[in-house]
């Protein structure tokens, strides 16, 4: 998601019972960037998004 919807997020997590559910965070606003731009964002997403899906649930 982006950073501008956050504490939405976060909102819903917790009210789901889900306070610590980790979110993968780029830069708002996608809409008018570039193919450079969104490639950048992937890129950091991802980097976000395997170590969340390496982790064993505890």
């Amino acid at each position: 998601m982006t950073d501008r919807f956050v504490a939405t997020a976060r909102a819903v997590a917790g009210v789901n019972g889900l306070k610590d559910y980790p979110f993968a965070v780029i830069a708002h606003p996608i809409a008018n960037n570039d193919d450079a731009a969104l490639r950048e964002k992937a890129r950091i997403a991802v980097d976000a998004i395997v170590p969340m899906l390496m982790q064993r649930a505890g």
